[in-house]
């Protein structure tokens, strides 16, 4: 994965005229930022090479020619770097589980030997059973010890280790729908997101057929993912990664996915339903953003008192029909007359359904006053506070282009 401060312009759609501030970005790839760093690597394992290959050349082990002593030296410093570099990527609770593991080999190994000395064994067999004994011990040790570094709690060594993050489990996968959806972005900005949020190059490739489509919904809905991947490519203080990791057998966007999910121990966040299922069944962890939204509704209860605005009558007699900020329904009794007003309900009853939330109100007129409420204009909700919020604009829900 790749760091990607500075987005590129993609090209507009074909048949569309689009100036330069319009035109929406994408994140994609940009050169590595630490350059320096990469030399300066390089140069040493150079030098580590050209000593290895040196040191073979004038010492000749196991009586090889200069040629193949050099080449001896070549491969084992190959081998050193490719271990190194396999190294860098482990947790430093890996390093510490498998130094440890190692050693408590290393010493069952020796432990062994000794009981081996006193036996009656041959000394060129008990030389090679102590290597096998050694060479399997420390193997064991470190792979175990290695698979169990992350029960290590470091914080009990008195914050010696406290400085470096865990990352288990802070990766975040954005899926297509949620881009689209576009609340994420106020998600991130309101910091709820921790971790690296990771963008995979199939998502985006998605998002630019759907931006290119010749159906005008499709095409709006493309943009409007692209320009929430610009918000959130914006916000200080959140990593924002691309994936360049792909999986040419799979050709299903979802199971891409959650193979990504599983290579960096990731959650998924999604509004799909369909992928919370499959994902969920495979063992991965979901941030469903419908679930915090309906999480996050108000909480009414009966016999509060509530102002909203009746948009349109009911399916029973006299009622009418209003919507929160956040789309619940709002059933009201007796206001079929105030269609297009503001007025104050009393609610009656709050019932929880698979659709969602539904809220049940009475309107009193005698408590209305000779006005009957307020005139229709901007549809706004009050909260008890009496503050006025402007309506959310309303998105329908985005599904798999």
């Amino acid at each position: 994965m790749a760091r990607h401060p500075n987005p590129l312009p993609r090209a507009a759609s074909p048949g569309i005229s689009e100036s330069p501030q319009q035109r929406p970005t994408v994140l994609s790839r940009s050169p590595e930022t630490n350059v320096g760093s990469f030399w300066d690597m390089l140069v040493i394992r150079l030098i580590f090479a050209v000593v290895c290959i040196a040191a073979g050349y004038h010492f000749q082990p196991f009586h090889l020619t200069k040629l193949l002593a050099s080449l001896a030296g070549l491969l084992f410093a190959v081998a050193v770097i490719l271990f190194e570099v396999r190294l860098r990527r482990a947790s430093l609770r890996r390093l510490i589980g498998a130094a440890i593991g190692s050693i408590l080999g290393i010493l069952g190994a020796y432990l062994t030997s000794l009981v081996l000395v006193n036996t009656s064994m041959p000394d060129g067999e008990r030389s090679f059973f102590s290597l096998i004994v050694f060479l399997v011990m420390a193997y064991i040790g470190l792979i175990v010890g290695a698979n169990k570094g992350d029960m290590l709690n470091l914080q009990a060594l008195g914050g010696l280790f406290g400085s470096e993050r865990n990352l288990r489990h802070t990766v975040k996968v954005l899926d297509t729908s949620v881009i689209i959806d576009g609340r994420i972005a106020d998600i991130a900005e309101a910091q709820f997101l921790d971790g690296a949020v990771v963008i995979p190059q199939f998502v985006l490739r998605e998002l630019q057929l759907v931006a290119d489509s010749a159906d005008p919904l499709k095409r709006q809905r493309g943009r409007r993912g692209l320009e929430v991947l610009q918000r959130i490519q914006k916000i200080p203080n959140l990593d924002v990664q691309i994936a360049e990791d792909d999986f040419q057998n799979v050709a299903d966007v979802d199971m891409k996915l959650i193979e990504l999910a599983k290579r960096y121990d990731a959650k998924i966040i999604t509004n799909d339903f369909n992928l919370n299922k499959v994902a969920t069944l495979q063992g991965i962890e979901i941030l469903n953003v419908n679930q915090l939204a309906n999480a996050l509704k108000p909480v009414v209860l009966p016999g509060e008192t509530m102002r909203v605005f009746i948009l349109r009558e009911g399916k029973e007699y006299n009622q009418g029909v209003a919507y929160l900020d956040d789309g619940t329904m709002v059933v009201v009794d007796a206001a079929r007359k105030m269609i297009n007003k503001t007025i104050d309900i009393i609610v009656t009853s709050v019932h929880q359904t698979t659709a969602g939330k539904m809220i049940f109100g009475r309107y009193d007129e005698r408590s209305a006053g000779p006005a009957g409420g307020e005139p229709a204009g901007p549809r706004s909700v009050e909260s008890q506070s009496g503050q006025e919020r402007p309506p959310r604009p309303y998105y329908p829900e985005p599904g798999r282009s």
